[in-house]
């Protein structure tokens, strides 16, 4: 399959008038079988950043949310209001679920989607949720949850959900990533990478039977983690067939830094407009 991604939504914009930033992300999509957008940042900018850019939300046959995380899902009425149409939206059965994130001080935010379900689906959205690994157009995959096989990609602990009276660890298991067999290898778009970039990768690789990845781009979630599971990773990293690595959003400055200077003229800075193909 020949893809073209651009990056709508990210933490960093530089290089063209007109476009805005955001901690979020959020990417448009073009394939031979149509075109979709993959998560819709937090919201304000997706639809402004599509037509500086030149993008044709227009066209989408899909929208695609990798998590539950408002940074991934508070554009959604955005689109959905600019859309004016039923549109599917292929996403995890805990899409909805009530999360918080760890503050300094031990102060609790919600984390979660910022709209209810009711809301959405009165502005088009028709859910499709789906736990399983899954093509929802031929040469085009959605991992669903990604099992954690790694020994050290052991998640965020300042991602919690209520349990009982308390809060434990969210496993975040409606993480998911977009995962394209295109000339070269499997392309690979991340959301945040919960589940570990390496669990990711390894598993698409193990569900396709391809295990050369021609790109690979997104949220790493490395940048909220600690020195020696980085470490582990981008080991891990290097000893796979990678021909482009793409970071982003919660990847974090000194993740970026290490990996390129591990990757070289392999690596990729994203920033809104970064655009990837293959």
């Amino acid at each position: 399959m020949k893809v073209k991604a651009t990056v709508l939504v990210d933490n960093y914009a530089f290089g063209i008038n007109g476009v805005l930033a955001q901690h979020g992300w959020a990417v448009f999509l073009e394939t031979d079988q149509g075109n979709y957008l993959l998560d819709t940042g937090a919201g304000k900018i997706i639809v402004n950043n599509a037509r500086v850019l030149g993008v044709d939300l227009d066209s989408i046959l899909g929208i695609i949310l990798s998590h539950h995380h408002h940074d991934h899902t508070g554009g959604l009425l955005e689109v959905l209001e600019y859309l004016r149409r039923p549109i599917p939206i292929y996403a995890h059965p805990g899409l909805f679920k009530d999360s918080y994130r760890q503050q300094n001080g031990g102060l609790l935010r919600n984390s979660g989607i910022p709209f209810r379900r009711e809301i959405l689906e009165g502005k088009g959205a028709c859910f499709d949720l789906n736990a399983a690994f899954r093509e929802i157009v031929p040469g085009l995959w959605l991992t669903g949850a990604v099992p954690r096989t790694s020994s050290y990609e052991l998640g965020d602990p300042k991602s919690l959900v209520r349990q009982g009276e308390g809060f434990i660890q969210d496993p975040l298991d409606e993480d998911l990533s977009v995962v394209i067999r295109a000339e070269g290898g499997l392309f690979v778009i991340l959301g945040c990478a919960h589940a570990g970039i390496v669990n990711t990768l390894r598993y698409a690789m193990q569900q396709t039977g391809e295990t050369r990845i021609h790109t690979v781009f997104g949220g790493t979630h490395l940048g909220m983690l600690g020195d020696a599971q980085r470490e582990e990773s981008i080991r891990d990293l290097k000893a796979m067939s990678i021909g482009c690595l793409g970071v982003s959003h919660c990847t974090g400055m000194k993740a970026a830094v290490r990996m390129a200077q591990e990757f070289g003229d392999r690596f990729v800075f994203c920033k809104v407009g970064a655009v990837f193909e293959a």
